[in-house]
């Protein structure tokens, strides 16, 4: 298993439209078990990302997915930065 924690750092105002893109592009990813996008509760301008994938090569071939694309291009010109990125390896919490 491949897993991802990541806080994007979002414009002012954006958050809601970062979230929505994120969801949208996240749905039906082969190779995914679990994506979480979740608002931070003491700062509007953070946006956490919680990934499980199979495989390190399955996060990397839904990058070339034309939905996750899409998310991206929606999602990019009210992104500031990446405040956090983790790579883990999960070994227990996902039942597969």
């Amino acid at each position: 298993m491949h897993g991802l924690i990541s806080a994007f750092e979002v414009s002012e105002g954006a958050r809601a439209e970062v979230v929505a893109a994120l969801v949208e592009g996240s749905r039906g990813m082969p190779g995914n078990l679990s994506y979480v996008v979740a608002e931070d509760v003491e700062n509007a301008g953070v946006v956490w990302v919680t990934e499980l994938w199979e495989s390190e090569e399955a996060h990397r071939a839904s990058l070339a997915l034309p939905e996750v694309q899409e998310a991206i291009a929606k999602a990019r010109p009210h992104l500031r930065g990446m405040r956090t990125r983790a790579v883990t390896r999960p070994v227990a919490g996902a039942d597969p």
